[in-house]
């Protein structure tokens, strides 16, 4: 398993504790959950059952197969409600004599919850009467549905409010793990590639450092053998109900409708009916809610970017032209698109710029630590049009303002003086601080004045560094 060395050591934790644990556990369809728990389950006593989508009697009965399985029972007992079968589950544990913890696993916990919502007053009961003073016993519930295990788990009207010790959401890998995945690619087709997959486990599987980037369009994204041909929509067909009006949604987007006007115009619904359809992109992680750096949640210049990184791609370069894939073939396409990346890697360059700031704030690395970082963009009332701020984070009277270039061009004297310019909007931030990101980059005058200013000059290599 590459990467997870974090949540696999609070698992470790909790195995370890001398106390009743109870881990909720959720993420996004992809993130590796399941990988990271079958990889802990193999190093310890575990009871694993994963929910189907099935009849409640059957999930019930496969279950407690499952923990006879584990404890070795002579008979497999029949029963039809799940407080009598987590009583049994009490008496074999409260039986055993092994003196080591015992770890319940229930994974894709929304699949049975749902079915039938008994479960959770089951699990609550037992837990406040026996589990809490059990001190051999780790307790985790996982599941893909990020709404229903925040919300129906865990929120205030649930059964099992209050009981869980741990809430962890498992997200996405940031870009350096593509060292990791890809030990022999360069680091600027790291970079590609990580805008082009983003830091899913099972999306970054799919290509290989043998390969260009674009040969590993062609074999891992285009080719008809390719799961991830039509990844995003099956996705939307597994979580959903309507995958076809999401579909709408996101290309909408892709093609630049940010507002929900604009996408509600693009879709020809009400902006009510469109507002709740995104409000669970969000949920699932795909869709992302934007405002300038400062505003307020409310902003009327919020608008609604696609997050996963390809989603973003399969929306800009694979669903729009299914039928390109079946004149050109799937070599030619990859090859077209790989020519036109620049241009796409445009905002992607930017998140990557960002999680590399956070990297360094983690690390102590950066002038101060700053209330977080965004995107600004407004009015400058000095050029008398809209300017932006590619990242940007404040603390106070501490700014750091940050200019991104992914292009085969050095970073030059101009684009300094644009960031310059912008960042005199904020005249309560007196202590400034810059960082330049370039793929190609820096000309001769841009090096001189980082050295007498406050000015970091960020290459990609500096990235991995």
């Amino acid at each position: 398993m590459i990467g997870r060395q974090k949540e696999m050591a609070l698992l470790e934790e909790l195995y370890n504790s001398t106390n009743f644990e109870f881990l909720n556990l959720y993420g996004r369809r992809r993130v590796g959950k399941s990988t990271l728990l079958t990889t802990f389950s193999e190093k310890h006593n575990c009871i694993f059952f994963t929910g189907q989508e099935q009849n409640n009697p059957l999930n019930q009965s496969d279950f407690v197969k499952s923990v006879c399985e584990y404890f070795h029972c002579p008979f497999v007992p029949q029963f039809k409600e799940w407080k009598p079968i987590f009583e049994f589950l009490t008496d074999l544990i409260e039986r055993d004599t092994s003196n080591q913890k015992i770890v319940v696993i229930i994974d894709e916990f929304p699949y049975i919850a749902k079915e039938d919502p008994s479960i959770k007053s089951a699990l609550q009961t037992v837990i406040d009467h026996k589990w809490k003073n059990m001190s051999n016993l780790l307790l985790i519930l996982c599941g893909s549905s990020v709404s229903f295990m925040v919300n129906d788990v865990m929120g205030s009207s649930s059964p099992l409010h209050g009981r869980a010790t741990h809430e962890y959401e498992l997200l996405p890998f940031d870009y350096t793990i593509t060292k990791d995945f890809y030990p022999k690619m360069s680091n600027i087709d790291r970079v590609i590639t990580y805008g082009i997959l983003g830091g899913i486990p099972l999306y970054l599987l799919s290509f290989s450092d043998k390969y260009s980037i674009a040969e590993n369009i062609e074999k891992g994204l285009l080719s008809p053998m390719s799961v991830m041909r039509k990844e995003p929509m099956n996705l939307l067909r597994m979580e959903l109900r309507e995958p076809l009006f999401y579909n709408s949604i996101l290309l909408s987007v892709s093609n630049g409708a940010t507002k929900i006007g604009e996408i509600s115009g693009k879709v020809y619904e009400e902006t009510t009916k469109v507002s709740k359809y995104i409000d669970t992109l969000k949920e699932l992680r795909i869709i992302i809610k934007s405002v300038p750096y400062g505003e307020k949640d409310a902003s009327k210049k919020s608008i609604y970017l696609i997050k996963d990184n390809y989603f973003k791609f399969w929306y800009r370069f694979v669903f729009p032209n299914e039928n390109k894939i079946n004149l050109l073939g799937e070599r030619k396409l990859a090859e077209n698109i790989a020519s036109s990346l620049s241009d796409y890697m445009g905002l992607v360059f930017e998140d990557i710029c960002r999680e590399y700031l956070i990297n360094q704030a983690r690390n102590g690395k950066l002038p101060f630590i700053p209330d977080g970082f965004g995107k600004w963009w407004g009015n400058n009332p000095a050029k008398k049009k809209q300017d932006d701020i590619d990242i940007i984070g404040i603390d106070g009277n501490k700014g750091i303002f940050c200019e991104c270039k992914f292009r085969n061009e050095l970073f030059d004297l101009p684009e300094l003086n644009d960031l310059l310019d912008a960042s005199a909007l904020f005249k309560n931030v007196s202590e400034k601080y810059y960082y330049l990101f370039s793929k190609s980059g820096f000309t001769q005058a841009v090096k001189d004045e980082a050295s007498k200013h406050n000015i970091t000059l960020v290459t990609i290599n500096d990235l991995f560094a």
